[in-house]
């Protein structure tokens, strides 16, 4: 198992954090099992590309609340990790109060 649960949306209330105030988070170590994501599915063009994280961060997104992780970017950035039989990630981690 690569994740600890699929979700389908974000159960968490909304952070409204904007990509520079994500950037501030320093990355940490995340473990993938540990992981909720906030996607069912995934665009295999955005696994596979080449320039995937060329727009965007270099770290998933993981939003921690009620003792749970939540990937809520980066998914294809986490099955890569795990496609080459990675089981951890660095990502930002936002942790919201309960």
């Amino acid at each position: 198992m690569i994740f600890k649960l699929v979700g389908d949306g974000r159960p968490y209330p909304e952070h409204g954090l904007t990509h520079r105030e994500w950037a501030q988070i320093p990355p940490r170590q995340v473990r993938l099992d540990s992981l909720i994501t906030t996607k069912a599915m995934l665009d295999l063009h955005s696994l596979l590309a080449a320039d995937s994280t060329f727009y965007g961060d270099l770290f998933p997104h993981v939003v921690q609340w009620r003792g749970e992780l939540y990937l809520e970017d980066g998914l294809h950035r986490a099955l890569r990790a795990a496609l080459h039989q990675r089981s951890i990630l660095h990502a930002r981690v936002l942790e919201l109060p309960a």
